[in-house]
């Protein structure tokens, strides 16, 4: 008689449970505005921001992780408790093993010191004993490239050599965690193949390697899980291709911003401007806060779309979306566009009480009839005047009892 036995699980080295972190933002940007302040209102000029809420996940030895997401939506922020560079404000993180953080290349090193100087010193921050370094310097050394530099002070060297010597560094550190921010979009192309090529060598070699890449490309061509976050949470978690087309579907629902796609660079229409008027149609980009305006969209038809739906959003100065809508979620069938016809089309906003400040409009297009889709960023500009005793785009009467 024989039995199967299954494979043991890999052991988890990184787990993180209701994990979260806040930022405190703060409006004054002088010290004379933070004396004043200080005594009086001083909390109107303060405002929470969480980069994280609530996250909890669990990453097994030797799993290749990406992490993606709009900008801000907390990827970095979440790599960097995972690496430990920063606390978070509750939530419990535990990781076993050394770790490799390329985030911030070259954040230990001394401009007035040599590059030898600072491969010693960089690696000691890292976790090194200074014999490890002194077996690992040759290598580190050739990986570089920086040669008779070397004995230089980091000070006079290029960016890409001072770039290249701290990845050399990192990734000499003999690491069980590798953690890269966006690491891989800089330098040469022939520096971004030596990185590209020593991440497939840890990845041959069972480590554990969390990733953060606007590069969706490279993602699914590295990762084997991907976790997609939005305004902090985790909207995704799984296989690279569906984490990719989850993102993709998370751009065009939520704010109109719609990432390209290889079957889309023909596209059947483009908008060609966006405008803000007043009720009464006249353009305007100054309101008080509550006054009705128009979204005024102007579509060019490039081959004929027979159906096809519209949508727009509106940012606040700092890129968080305030309004958005479009003429599905409003049940409204636009008529068909031939091929060199030029349309507007207007949307009514009612009832929009935005707080005081500069606001951006965006507008998007998408086929039904066929894949296609166009976007229009940052289109139109208005801003709304009068005042307000609370934050964000929202107003409201606040009362401390």
């Amino acid at each position: 008689m024989s039995f199967d036995v299954a494979p043991a699980p890999r052991p988890e080295v990184v787990v993180l449970k209701d994990v979260s972190k806040r930022f405190v933002v703060r409006k004054d940007t002088s010290i004379k505005e933070r004396i004043v302040t200080l005594g009086r209102a001083g909390r109107r000029h303060r405002q929470n921001f969480w980069a994280l809420s609530d996250v909890s996940l669990d990453i097994r030895a030797g799993n290749t992780i990406g992490l993606i997401g709009h900008n801000g939506s907390g990827k970095s922020t979440l790599l960097k408790v995972i690496g430990g560079i920063i606390q978070p404000t509750s939530g419990d993180v535990r990781q076993r093993g050394r770790v490799a953080a390329l985030i911030e290349l070259g954040a230990g090193f001394h401009p007035d010191l040599t590059g030898r100087e600072n491969v010693y010193l960089n690696a000691s921050v890292l976790g090194l004993s200074r014999e490890e370094t002194r077996a690992s310097f040759n290598d580190i050394l050739d990986f570089s490239g920086v040669g008779d530099f070397i004995d230089t002070q980091v000070k006079f060297y290029s960016s890409g050599m001072f770039v290249r010597l701290a990845f050399a560094i990192a990734v000499h550190t003999d690491p069980d965690i590798l953690l890269v921010d966006e690491v891989l979009a800089v330098g040469d192309e022939q520096f971004q193949r030596k990185c590209l090529d020593k991440i497939m060598e840890f990845q041959r070699q069972g480590r554990t390697i969390i990733i953060v890449s606007h590069a969706l490309d490279q993602i699914e061509e590295l990762c084997d899980r991907v976790i997609l976050m939005d305004k902090g949470r985790v909207a995704f978690d799984g296989l690279a291709e569906a984490a990719v087309e989850r993102f993709r579907e998370l751009l065009e629902e939520g704010s109109g911003k719609v990432a390209a796609r290889p079957d889309q660079i023909t596209r059947a229409a483009e908008i060609v401007a966006v405008e803000v008027r007043a009720a009464d149609g006249r353009k305007s980009n100054d309101f008080q806060s509550g006054d009705s305006f128009r979204v005024a969209v102007t579509v060019q038809g490039l081959r004929d779309l027979d159906e096809w739906a519209l949508g727009f959003s509106i940012d606040t100065a700092s890129g968080v979306l305030a309004l958005a809508s479009n003429t599905s979620m409003l049940g409204s069938a636009l008529p068909a566009l031939k091929a060199g016809e030029r349309v507007t089309i207007e949307v009514d906003v009612d009832g929009a009480h935005f707080n005081p400040g500069s606001y951006w409009v965006n507008a998007n297009l998408h086929g039904v009839s066929e894949s296609t889709s166009h976007a229009l960023m940052q289109g139109a500009e208005f801003t709304v005047h009068g005042r307000s005793d609370s934050l964000g785009s929202v107003p409201a009467e606040v009362r401390f009892r």
